[in-house]
């Protein structure tokens, strides 16, 4: 991976903690991977820990890697990383830190979620002209709100939806989940239509797939009551900008993204300007010292490895369809 990414997400302290493992001996390498130095350690290397920046483990790099059996992606999505070559070796592993990135991005979806709830992007625009009303004010109890997608990341929201006591409720749309399982998680399932229609706030939380670009269209956006909220933290393909645009311009809708699409947004983008929006830096996830999880997370998997057991992030290529 890139120096100063190594550097952030596993500093100096976890590469000595990967080096006191018996099975493992750790060698920093960033930049390509076609000079000869990169081969030289590639064809000793057993496993790979990558990240940000890495580049993709193509055939050929994998050619100079005849004793690769693990990669360990200290990040969360590994489709920039992997390749149909990597997932052909026999005897592959790939983990992901998915699940250390998730903590963060559930944390700030729920808080934009209680922004949203309380409408506090209106209230603050209008903070300039006098404190509102006792009545005008707005409450997060008994909201309804929609998600998008009962990913790992969407899961989480749900359980922290319910565990508040503002009494949520809440409605699921996902193809992938049954009655009974949504249930057991404490959502209703329903179509994306019906969700959009019954939800004050819609939190989106689907994978950027071929068939979710574009989901939350302008039909669908229509549907959400006066006064919604659209919250993205996911990937900003799956909401239709411009139809989310014209929305929030007419002051029907509210919205906080964390992405968009495109990812970042002109500079003189209407959505920047617009009162009732917040967008941010694609920040949800791992930021700054929160991005040493990845890299504890990462070692750990990697001293599983080496004691010969099975990595708690481990992929399967299947459930690349499925994932961010």
């Amino acid at each position: 991976m890139d120096a100063e990414v190594l550097d952030r997400v596993i500093p100096s302290d976890l590469r000595q903690r990967l080096g006191r493992c018996a099975d493992l001996a750790p060698v920093p390498l960033t930049g390509p991977l076609d000079t000869p130095e990169a081969r030289a350690v590639l064809a000793g290397a057993e496993l790979l820990i990558t990240g940000w920046g890495c580049p993709q483990l193509t055939e050929d790099v994998l050619a100079h890697a005849p004793r690769l059996r693990a990669v360990v992606h200290a990040a969360g999505s590994v489709k920039p990383v992997v390749t149909d070559a990597l997932w052909d070796r026999p005897g592959m592993t790939v983990s992901s830190a998915a699940d250390a990135n998730a903590g963060p991005v559930v944390a700030f979806t729920l808080a934009a979620i209680t922004f949203a709830a309380k409408k506090a992007l209106p209230v603050a625009a209008r903070y300039a002209g006098g404190w509102p009303g006792f009545t005008e004010r707005e409450g997060a109890d008994g909201r309804v709100v929609g998600i998008i997608g009962a990913s790992r990341i969407g899961r989480r929201v749900i359980a922290g939806l319910r565990a508040s006591d503002a009494g949520y409720r809440i409605l699921l749309t996902d193809p992938y989940v049954g009655q009974e399982e949504a249930a057991a998680l404490g959502a209703e399932l329903v179509e994306l239509a019906e969700l959009c229609r019954r939800s004050s706030v819609v939190s989106v939380h689907a994978p950027q797939l071929p068939e979710t670009r574009g989901m939350l269209g302008e039909e669908m956006l229509k549907l959400v009551p006066d006064g919604g909220v659209v919250v993205n933290t996911a990937r900003g393909s799956i909401v239709d900008t411009e139809a989310l645009t014209r929305e929030c311009a007419a002051g029907r809708l509210d919205a906080f993204l964390d992405v968009t699409d495109p990812e970042p947004l002109p500079p003189d983008h209407p959505l920047l300007a617009l009162p009732n929006v917040l967008v941010t830096p694609h920040m949800a996830g791992a930021q700054g010292s929160e991005v040493r999880r990845l890299g504890q997370y990462a070692v750990e998997e990697a001293e599983r490895f080496a004691r010969g057991e099975e990595l708690l992030g481990k992929l399967v290529r299947e459930d690349l369809a499925r994932l961010a």
